[in-house]
């Protein structure tokens, strides 16, 4: 009979709690050195291709496209086989980290572990403005927000006869058939709200979270609207709010501000106002899965986010699609840099974060809510506004 002393076994004991320890390791070293899988937007992207992005980031990226939709994130999580499929994921506005949090579809993060985390913006420290974006009802930070904006409205100066500062330009006579709006209800009955509260044509509280009858009111104004014919349109889609400016068959149009930007680079005088009455401002953010954790990418996740607040992001997705910064130190790296950015570019930098200034100050401002608590009240009068 072998005989093992204490020792002896405590020795042993310690070899194999180490192999295992070693063994879990190189597992998980193993597994992060897959490529993540990431599902988000185009505009996620400031380079050429997604392989630009991840040798950028240092990471190996395999993308899937991903709509603008949050139902389609919600459906394919829930009930789909999200968590199989992608190991990192970014939302559509603010309240999908809830959801998707109280579903477990998503994990908290080790901010620690992002470098450059020092480098966000003020609005995000907790009591601040877009605290709430990016922590669940817990309070843990689960999202890493990487563009944000105040939407507007773009027009062409040179067609209305000069600048435009009110939302009223949407619905007023003169534009009348060649006035859009976005086909989605989240952006399109928000920012009418907001118009309607701010110009005293209504009573409505909140106009991100909108009682039934508000709802109602806010609907058939632009039922009303819609059967006089005042729009053109309810634009579908990145590229076809662009070509609807570009072309000049739309003057003035709620979209994002980068339908903006390229429809003026295709040689129309299209401009993006400060509106008197306020915007709706959103974000949105990055969130890694439950089964990206489980399958050992948080490491890889986490070099991503590095290069999502890097200043090097940030000024490239400014310059060429007009959305707002998340970090700071943006205008001393385009300084920096002047290789990369020429004077012309400079300058719309510098008029695009004036602009942002601006209309991040106005005090009519809302905050996106993509799951007001009437949700079925949005969805039903969106319905007949559709089909009005």
């Amino acid at each position: 009979m072998l005989k093992t002393t204490r020792r002896k076994f405590l020795k042993n004991s310690a070899l194999v709690a180490a192999s295992a320890s070693m063994s879990q390791s190189f597992i998980m070293e193993a597994m992060a050195a897959d490529p993540l899988k990431i599902w988000t937007i185009g505009v996620a992207k400031v380079t050429k291709t997604w392989d630009e992005m991840g040798k950028q980031a240092g990471v190996p990226l395999v993308y899937s496209a991903k709509s603008g939709s949050a139902d389609q994130a919600i459906q394919k999580f829930f009930v789909g086989d999200g968590q199989k499929l992608y190991d990192a994921i970014t939302d559509n506005g603010g309240g999908q980290e809830d959801a998707m949090s109280d579903n477990k579809a998503i994990v908290p993060l080790d901010v620690s572990r992002i470098k450059n985390w020092k480098n966000l913006i003020p609005a995000y420290k907790e009591g601040n403005v877009a605290a709430n974006t990016i922590r669940n009802r817990k309070g843990e930070i689960v999202g890493v927000p990487y563009i944000s904006n105040a939407d507007s409205m773009a027009y062409n100066k040179s067609k209305v006869g000069g600048d435009i500062d009110t939302w009223d330009a949407l619905f007023d006579s003169q534009f009348k058939g060649y006035a859009a709006m976005q086909n989605d209800s989240g952006p399109t009955l928000t920012t009418t709200a907001v118009y309607l509260k701010e110009s005293g044509k209504q009573d409505i509280v909140n106009p991100s979270d909108m009682s039934k009858s508000e709802v109602k009111g806010v609907c058939q104004f632009l039922i009303d609207m819609k059967k006089k014919g005042q729009f053109r349109t309810f634009w579908d889609g990145f590229g076809n709010g662009v070509d609807l400016l570009a072309s000049e068959e739309v003057l003035v149009s709620s979209c994002w501000e980068p339908i903006a930007v390229i429809a003026a680079k295709k040689g129309a005088d299209i401009h993006y106002g400060t509106m008197k009455e306020g915007h709706q401002t959103w974000n949105n953010v990055w969130m890694l899965t439950k089964g990206g954790k489980q399958r050992g990418q948080e490491e890889n996740f986490y070099k991503l986010m590095d290069l999502y607040l890097s200043p090097w992001f940030g000024a490239r997705t400014l310059a060429n699609l007009g959305f707002t910064p998340q970090m700071t130190g943006v205008n001393e790296y385009v300084d920096a840099n002047p290789s990369d950015f020429d004077a012309k570019t400079k300058a719309n930098i510098a008029e695009r974060l004036k602009n942002k200034a601006d209309r991040m100050a106005v005090k009519g401002n809302s905050w996106q809510n993509l799951y007001p608590k009437e949700l079925r009240a949005y969805q039903d009068w969106w319905a007949k506004v559709q089909a009005a």
